[in-house]
């Protein structure tokens, strides 16, 4: 009997959240990824994981465990919007998850991955979760890894468009800005609020980019930025309404300032808002986003009812529960 779930980049901020979760429901969880020299094992100390396997060993491990296998969550990838090697975002993005689909689809069984809002690019087309092949045409991504995800997602609906064989359930999650537990091993990809805790708890001034547009004031920029436990919980819900299909944004569905945040993340720990604005670099500037807002509809039109967590409200859990303790991790 199938019992087992595959969670690639398992280790990983949202993937070590998954497999808490999972392991909270009694499920048995295979871990694929590397866990390198750092304290990134510190993801996965809390929880009972059945097993770890290598993403190089993976396509033989899935061979020798055929039948054994009851869902696959991909959330390994290369996520760094800075990476280069546009080679090794291929291998790892797109033919790795290539073969992903191919097996599920072989072997039956569902695959949830993570997409991104990064396929969005500047938001000039909006961010709307539109599974039409033409809607997807129409993207333009800003850097190697969203464009990327956007080519799996492209290739996943065209799968479908030509009635070839798929997955019993496949979904893409196209995850907006996501902060909470667990993403310490990120250095310079960490969200703002763990970037800056401890200035704001020791009464030090955080730094956020003035604005170079007239229609965004100093820390007005705005991004939608989504608690991981909400993440989590759309990921349970597909695996528990496996009749449920396609590409769908997870974000708050609500766009919020950076100085918000930063009002949230001094507050939760107890002081008033200190915050200087710096110039940003010239370099960042013609491709920086001044909105990110995920439209809701097609999670809520499919049956996912469950309130996202309002940003004050998820920066007060963090803090408390997470980046204030002696042990941060989840």
């Amino acid at each position: 009997m199938s019992a087992l779930t595959i969670l690639t980049g398992g280790a990983g901020f949202i993937g070590s959240n998954i497999a808490g979760a999972l392991a909270a429901r009694g499920e048995e969880v295979v871990i694929c990824d590397r866990l390198g020299y750092g304290d990134k094992w510190r993801n996965l100390a809390r929880h009972l994981v059945t097993g770890f396997v290598a993403p190089e060993d993976l396509p033989g491990w899935l061979a020798a465990h055929a039948g054994s296998v009851k869902s696959v969550i991909h959330m390994g990838a290369i996520s760094a919007t800075t990476e280069t090697d546009v080679d090794l975002i291929t291998d790892t993005n797109i033919k790795f998850s290539n073969l992903l689909w191919d097996w599920c689809a072989a072997q039956d069984v569902p695959l949830i991955y993570a997409s991104s809002a990064a396929t969005y690019g500047d938001g000039a087309q909006g961010f709307s979760d539109d599974n039409d092949p033409a809607a997807l045409a129409r993207l333009r991504p800003l850097n190697a890894y969203g464009w990327s995800k956007l080519v799996f997602d492209r290739f996943a609906v065209d799968q479908i468009r030509r009635g070839r064989r798929r997955p019993p359930q496949w979904a893409g999650l196209r995850f907006f800005n996501v902060y909470g537990p667990n993403e310490y091993h990120k250095g310079e990809m960490m969200s703002v609020t763990a970037k800056n805790y401890a200035t704001a708890v020791a009464g030090g001034r955080v730094r956020l980019f003035k604005s170079h547009r007239p229609d965004y004031a100093d820390g007005g920029q705005l991004r939608d930025f989504v608690y991981v436990r909400d993440c989590v919980d759309v990921v349970l819900w597909l695996l528990d309404h496996p009749s449920t299909n396609g590409i769908f944004n997870v974000g708050s569905g609500q766009a919020r300032s950076f100085a918000d945040l930063m009002a949230a993340l001094y507050r939760a720990v107890g002081r008033e808002p200190a915050i200087d604005y710096i110039d940003m670099p010239e370099t960042l500037r013609a491709k920086y986003q001044y909105f990110t807002q995920a439209e809701l509809g097609r999670l809520r039109m499919a049956g996912y009812t469950a309130p996202m967590t309002v940003l004050e409200d998820g920066v007060t859990d963090y803090v408390e529960h997470y980046l204030s303790q002696p042990d941060p991790y989840r």
